[in-house]
Formats: C-alpha cells, sequence, structure tokens
C-alpha cells in the first residue's frame, strides 16, 4: 500500500554541522530506502567543521534543491549547485560544506532502509569497517 509522508511528519536527527530531517526509513515503515532532507547552513567564524564520514556497505544519492557548496571526498571535490546530484559509492570518506551566501539544501537518498547500522562518522557512531 502506498503511503503519504507530510513534512511536519519527518523526523529531526541530532547530527553535528546540519539540520537533518529523516522523511522515510525503516524506521517509519520503509523496507529498503532512506530519504533525507538536510540543511547546512553558512558557516560563521568560530564554527568547528564537520569531519568526513563514510557508508560501509551502500552508495549515497545527493541532489542539490537550493544554495551552493563543495563535497569533499577521497576521489575530489564536487562542487554542488541546485539540479546537481553526486553519486557517492559505497566506503568513500566525504563531507559536504556550504561555500555559499545561503542555507545549502540536499536531499540525501540511501538504498536502505537503517543507515545508521553501516554509517560511519567521527563523533556520531563508532563502528568499525568489516575485517575481510
Amino acid at each position: 500500500m502506498a503511503r503519504l509522508f507530510k513534512h511536519g511528519e519527518a523526523k529531526e536527527l541530532p547530527l553535528p554541522g546540519r539540520r537533518a530531517m529523516e522523511i522515510v526509513s525503516g524506521e517509519r515503515g520503509a523496507r529498503g530506502v532512506t530519504l533525507r532532507l538536510v540543511e547546512i547552513p553558512v558557516a560563521k567564524p568560530g564554527d568547528r567543521s564537520r569531519a568526513a564520514h563514510q557508508h560501509l556497505e551502500f552508495e549515497e544519492c545527493i541532489y542539490t534543491l537550493a544554495g551552493q557548496g563543495t563535497t569533499f571526498a577521497d576521489s575530489g571535490e564536487y562542487d554542488m549547485r541546485p539540479g546537481d546530484t553526486l553519486l557517492m559509492p559505497a566506503g568513500e570518506k566525504h563531507v559536504t560544506r556550504n561555500t555559499g551566501s545561503e542555507p545549502l539544501v540536499l536531499l540525501c537518498f540511501f538504498p536502505v532502509a537503517d543507515i545508521a547500522a553501516a554509517t560511519r562518522e567521527p563523533g556520531v557512531s563508532s563502528r568499525t569497517p568489516k575485517q575481510s
């Protein structure tokens, strides 16, 4: 059965350096998808920068709705503008910073219902990669 998710129902996540609203996830009934709306504010003097993080077992698709920023990843730097989409491979460390004069607004899609189980972010999770 289809389900409509209203903006006011999204769960605000206590993540550093951004406002993250989880719209769809396993916690909200999805079996294989997580969708987040993320807003990264304009940096102010004295703000602490967020550290890079990685999703160990799945990709992340980042769509820019508004503002401008740069994603710094193991594979390079990617300037983001409205309408741009960045596909981040599983395991690649990355962080997105606001480089503009207005909030950077992103829609982040993950092909799993629970991203916390396979995400490593300093100060948020202590998960370590699987050993081969």
